[in-house]
């Protein structure tokens, strides 16, 4: 069973009932007084198998995940443990953008999944939510779990030597990024281009075939532009502005977002949620605006390497990158939240960039493209380089002491499932009473009738 739990969560209520109520057909088992259709476990299955196509995905497994984070989330609800939609949203964005990377871009992730950006953030709300409960319940759990340098050695001594996994090459890097600013008259083009389209949409043309033929959204312009059941939350401040204070079938003026300009028409709207379509035209870059990009990186690298500015405070300063320059334009690895990176996780302009400097050394400005084909160039500095190697205490502590202290962390929680699953209600319906659990759920549960 997996030790980190990455099932469906939702929230439980313990019921201290001496009546048992029939399993109905759809139900797979409670936990207190809420339940575990099929339809989640479909939905849990589903998702390890698109994350991972070749992994063999056992059921029982997969149940006994959902099983126990009903418990954790029925503690968390016993505890008042709770998370806010702002974490719920941010969070999601981020999950978002990891698919964007892994699969290559966000047209090709609503393909993969056959629905746009808004409707995958719309179903993933819940899930976020209760995941974020549960680890935040078990962060509660185990809080106060610490681990000795003299255990992290008798951990480490313990695994047979021809057992000790191999360290794929990793580096660790950091950036300044620079996009070219966009003209005056490039945005004027832009906001001309989109008064022509709502005027002619306003003179009898279909906002849909107008959003087919000319919208650069690529997550709504095969649906002629169109996006249900918004809620504030999920999309860009600027967007959300203008499109909550339409009118029906008000037609928007342009307005300039992150991604570019936009007109908007709100189609329905029920109490907080929207149905709207909107056209996007992102303004062009010229050549001339690339290249004075690429000189102000070569300036700002000058700086550096006369002494007149650190890397850090260059990218405080002159990076384009909100996320990267905050910690001195470090760049922090998505799929794992710290800043090492397997050389395979590289994108390749970064990877063969990094191939040919030594540590410490700033590459020449690096053109790239965004996966929303935004163009940009970028200073490199490698800061460590770590050939593939076995694991070892010299080299990978912190990497072996997370291990051992999550082996540590998970006795506790299994001392602790151990005690809740008593003073729960947990019921089983009959067709997983033959899986071997990990728990003693089986022992507590009710038969189904």
């Amino acid at each position: 069973m997996n030790k980190y739990y990455f099932g469906i969560l939702f929230f439980v209520l313990s019921l201290g009932l001496s009546a048992q109520p029939r399993l109905v057909d759809g139900v797979l088992g409670v936990v207190g007084k809420n339940i575990i259709l099929k339809s989640d476990l479909d939905k849990a299955l589903e998702a390890q198998k698109k994350q991972n196509p070749a992994l063999k995905v056992d059921q029982c497994t997969v149940f006994e995940d959902l099983l126990l984070e009903k418990l954790l989330l029925h503690q968390a609800e016993l505890d008042s443990v709770e998370v806010s939609d702002e974490e719920v949203q941010a969070n999601i964005d981020r999950r978002i953008n990891v698919f964007i990377q892994q699969i290559g871009s966000q047209q090709r992730l609503e393909q993969y999944y056959g629905k746009s950006v808004v409707e995958i953030k719309e179903e993933m709300s819940d899930l976020i939510r209760n995941q974020l409960t549960a680890q935040r319940m078990l962060q509660q759990i185990n809080g106060d779990v610490e681990i000795t340098p003299s255990e992290v050695r008798e951990f480490y001594q313990a695994i047979p030597q021809d057992s000790l996994p191999l360290i794929n090459a990793e580096v660790e890097y950091a950036e300044i990024v620079f996009f070219p600013e966009v003209s005056e008259e490039a945005k004027q083009e832009a906001i001309d281009k989109l008064k022509e389209i709502k005027g002619r949409i306003e003179n009898g043309s279909s906002f849909s075939t107008m959003a087919v033929l000319y919208s650069e959204d690529p997550g709504s312009a095969r649906n002629g532009g169109e996006y249900k059941g918004i809620k504030r939350g999920q999309f860009v401040k600027e967007f959300e502005a203008v499109a909550f204070n339409l009118a029906l079938n008000e037609i928007s003026e342009p307005f300039e977002s992150e991604y570019g300009y936009h007109i908007v028409q709100l189609q329905r709207k029920v109490g907080q949620e929207l149905d709207l379509r909107h056209v996007l035209i992102k303004p062009k870059i010229s050549a001339e605006n690339l290249e004075n990009a690429k000189n102000k990186a070569d300036s700002v690298r000058q700086l550096i390497l006369d002494d007149k500015l650190s890397f850090v405070e260059a990218a405080k300063e002159f990076s384009d990158d909100e996320e990267s320059k905050l910690n001195g334009g470090k760049a922090m690895n998505p799929q794992t939240g710290d800043s090492r990176w397997e050389t395979g996780q590289l994108d390749k302009g970064v990877f063969y960039t990094l191939q040919n400097i030594e540590e410490g050394t700033i590459s020449a400005p690096l053109f790239f493209t965004t996966r929303d084909e935004k163009e940009g160039y970028k200073l490199v500095k490698l800061i460590d380089r770590t050939e593939a190697h076995t694991a070892n205490l010299k080299t990978d502590y912190q990497r072996i002491m997370q291990v051992a202290k999550g082996q540590k962390q998970q006795k506790e929680l299994e001392k602790w499932v151990n005690d809740k699953i008593l003073d729960t209600y947990v019921r089983v319906n009959n067709e997983y009473l033959n899986c071997s659990f990990e728990r003693n759920w089986i022992n507590q549960a009710q038969y189904a009738e």
